[in-house]
């Protein structure tokens, strides 16, 4: 993309930098995300990843500032790229561009890409702590909240979702786990496989909370059937009991409550050309179907008990 292309404010972005003061910039768009407008960026014999935010992305719950805390804590621990550039007035991020292959969720049947991914979600679970949470429970109703008062209809099953997420919480504040760094939006589409180490992208959500968001997060949002999931949990845990299976099982449920609602509040705000209300349809009729598994109660009877350390 030649630079009399460029909009204002990716050129402003590009200005901003001031190691790339005087030198030629080639822009590639990258159309995988559906929040914000990122370009991979070659110059000066180097590549890079900049990334413009999307409209009022306050409203979703993200921190500019955290994030970047967040994406240098992984980017220390080895498994998210290097921040380049942090540009508040721009609303902009510059990373290195990481090299690697896109994971796809037949990928992730692998014992030897699921164990890279699990490897490099752990690695953000140890990180130190970032300025910032990751509130779950709280962040679906503030979606409510901020759709209605923006003109957007909150479709009926919200009230069912809210109602077995609160028999959710309930059940997982009998025995909180403790806060943990977390990614809190596992997406294949964020995983970049480079031998057999994954880069993880993206921190816009990352924040202190339950690790057991981030891997019902990945479990759902990757379509794992029962093995894939029995897979999962035991390569980041090893010993798997029932503790271990029921919070996964139901914070797949409380992962799709999030992203429903997420698809509800992006339509009053998102300017991309993308059908959020589909999204949102999907999100709640999976959560709703998992919610009123047979199992479900015998699963929140199972997570009040601890996590074993």
């Amino acid at each position: 993309m030649g630079a009399e292309a460029w909009d204002e404010g990716v050129a402003e972005a590009i200005a901003a930098v001031p190691a790339w003061t005087g030198l030629d910039a080639h822009l590639t768009p990258i159309t995988a995300g559906i929040t914000n407008r990122n370009y991979r960026v070659d110059i000066g014999g180097e590549s890079f990843v900049l990334r413009l935010s999307g409209k009022n992305t306050e409203l979703l719950g993200i921190d500019r500032a955290a994030e970047r805390a967040a994406g240098a804590a992984a980017a220390a621990a080895g498994v998210g790229p290097e921040i380049f550039a942090y540009l508040p007035q721009q609303e902009a991020l510059v990373t290195r561009f990481v090299g690697g292959d896109h994971v796809t969720e037949e990928d992730l049947r692998t014992e030897r890409v699921l164990g890279a991914v699990v490897r490099s979600a752990k690695a953000i679970h140890a990180c130190a702590p970032v300025p910032s949470t990751f509130p779950v429970f709280e962040i679906v109703t503030d979606y409510a909240r901020i759709a209605r008062e923006h003109g957007v209809r909150v479709p009926d099953a919200y009230d069912d979702a809210h109602a077995f997420a609160g028999w959710i919480k309930g059940a997982f504040d009998q025995a909180p786990m403790p806060l943990t760094t977390c990614h809190d939006d596992l997406l294949n589409a964020n995983f970049l496989l480079e031998g057999d180490h994954c880069w993880i992208v993206d921190y816009e959500y990352a924040g202190m909370g339950d690790l057991f968001f981030d891997l019902g997060n990945l479990s759902i949002n990757n379509n794992f059937d029962e093995p894939a999931q029995e897979s999962l949990l035991r390569l980041y845990f090893g010993e798997v009991g029932d503790v271990h299976r029921a919070r996964l099982a139901l914070m797949r449920v409380v992962s799709d409550f999030r992203e429903a609602m997420w698809g509800v509040v992006q339509q009053a705000l998102s300017t991309l050309d993308f059908d959020y209300v589909a999204y949102a349809d999907r999100h709640f009729a999976r959560l709703l179907a998992g919610a009123q598994d047979d199992r479900f109660g015998a699963w929140l009877e199972a997570a009040k008990a601890p996590v074993p350390a």
